[in-house]
């Protein structure tokens, strides 16, 4: 969590920033997957939707889980990862 704070902060954002204002996107097939009881799409919204602007190709949904999905929903989180890596 304070690397992503400390990333936010400095040379890192200023990099998104210069690579967003030169049209550049992440090529490979991106996954986003979140907890569904959790409060990030009340925080953001849609997910898919905060990635789109920085991925040629982003899919993604919701697992029913609370914070820790790998913990709290391992075999729901094999299962999507299963079909993306299937899938690209």
């Amino acid at each position: 969590m304070l690397e992503d704070y400390r990333a936010g902060l400095g040379v890192d954002r200023r990099a998104d920033e210069d690579d967003r204002d030169a049209g550049r996107k992440i090529t490979c097939p991106v996954l986003v997957l979140w907890s569904t009881r959790d409060d990030l799409e009340e925080l953001y919204g849609d997910p898919v939707a905060v990635w789109e602007p920085w991925c040629e190709q982003v899919r993604g949904h919701g697992i029913d889980s609370t914070h820790h999905i790998a913990e709290n929903a391992p075999a729901d989180l094999v299962l999507s990862l299963r079909a993306f890596l299937r899938d690209a």
